[in-house]
C-alpha cells in the first residue's frame, strides 16, 4: 500500500516540484499517473522508491513512514519496489539472464535460487528462449520486457513504471500494459506514469493527474490529521 499525505518536494534553488499531494494506492491496485512534462510525475515515483526524500508531508509504504527511515534501511525498503524505465537501463555487455539476475546477485541469493527466479521471470514476460541473448539483439518491446522481468524478479509488492511504452507502437504498448495487469491480478500494486491518454482510457483503472506539482484528479483532498502528526 502507498499513501501520500500532504507531500511537497522542493529541489534546491527551485520552486516546489510537488505541492500538498495526497493519494492512496491499495495493495493489488493499479493506477496511472498523468500530467504534462514537468508536472512532477518522476519526482513522485522517486519518492516512493526512496531515491529522494519529501520536503514536507508523509510518504507511507505499508504504513511505514519512509521519509524518516535511516540510510541503512533504505536498501531493504527498495527491495519492495520494482522500477521500470522508459529507456530500459539494461547492461548491453551482459546477457538477458545476467541483466535480470542483477538484483538477486546484489541481494546475495544462492546461485540455484537465482537461476530459478530469473527463468520464472523471463517465462512470465515471454522471453525464456532469450536468456543467453545480448540486449542489443532484441527489439524495443523485448528490451522493455527484460526491464520488467528484472523489476519483478525479487517479487516486489509494488511496481513502478516511468513512461514504459513511450518508445513503442500502439500494439506493443497494449501488450505491455496487459502484462502489468497480470501482476496486478496477483496482488501487486502497480503505478504507471504515462502520457498515452488514449491507452489509459481503454484500460479502466484509477487515474491520478498532476498539474504543476499539484494533484488535480484522483487524489485525496483532505488528508487525515492523525497521519500528519
Amino acid at each position: 500500500m502507498i499513501e501520500f499525505h500532504n507531500v511537497s518536494k522542493r529541489y534546491p534553488g527551485s520552486c516546489d516540484a510537488l505541492s500538498q499531494v495526497s493519494f492512496k494506492l491499495a495493495g493489488g491496485e493499479m493506477a496511472f499517473l498523468t500530467g504534462h512534462s514537468g508536472a512532477g510525475k518522476s519526482t513522485l515515483l522517486k519518492l516512493i522508491a526512496v531515491l529522494i526524500r519529501p520536503t514536507n508531508g508523509q510518504v507511507l509504504i505499508n504504513n511505514e513512514n519512509i521519509g524518516h527511515i535511516s540510510r541503512r534501511r533504505i536498501p531493504y525498503v527498495r527491495r519492495n519496489v520494482g522500477i521500470i524505465f522508459q529507456d530500459h537501463k539494461l547492461l548491453f555487455d551482459r546477457t538477458v539472464f545476467d541483466n535480470v539476475a542483477l538484483p538477486l546477485v546484489i541481494s546475495g541469493l544462492p546461485h540455484r535460487e537465482i537461476g530459478r527466479r530469473v527463468r520464472a521471470s523471463l517465462d512470465k514476460v515471454g522471453l525464456l528462449n532469450k536468456e543467453k541473448s545480448l540486449p542489443i539483439t532484441l527489439s524495443g518491446g523485448q528490451q522493455q520486457r527484460v526491464g520488467i522481468a528484472r523489476a519483478v524478479v525479487n517479487k516486489p509488492p509494488i511496481l513502478l513504471a516511468d513512461e514504459p511504452t513511450g518508445n513503442l507502437d500502439p500494439e506493443l504498448s497494449r501488450e505491455i500494459m496487459e502484462l502489468f495487469e497480470q501482476f496486478q491480478q496477483v496482488g501487486v500494486s502497480v503505478l504507471i506514469a504515462s502520457h498515452d491518454l488514449d491507452l489509459i482510457s481503454q484500460m479502466g483503472h484509477k487515474v491520478l493527474t498532476l498539474d504543476e506539482g499539484r494533484m488535480t484528479a484522483g487524489g485525496m483532498h483532505n488528508a487525515p490529521q492523525d497521519k500528519l502528526r
